[in-house]
């Protein structure tokens, strides 16, 4: 299974967003740290969920980062 596929399902079932989308970007980051042969190793999320309301931008990228923790770790 693709890591955008598993961070596609983890963030759905931890938030049920409303918009979801899941961008590999690795081809981007070819070449700089941490890039792999073959990539997935460079995401951007778009995010659209009730369970982010009322709260500041830092604490959703920190339920975002510990509901994808182990595909952070890689």
């Amino acid at each position: 299974m693709l890591v955008r596929d598993i961070m596609t399902e983890k963030l759905s079932a931890a938030f049920a967003p409303s918009r979801l989308e899941v961008i590999d970007e690795s081809h981007r980051h070819e070449g700089h740290a941490g890039a792999r042969p073959g990539g997935q190793t460079h995401f951007r999320v778009r995010i659209v969920a009730e369970a982010f309301r009322g709260k500041s931008r830092l604490d959703r990228h920190r339920a975002i980062n510990q509901a994808l923790a182990a595909e952070i770790e890689g």
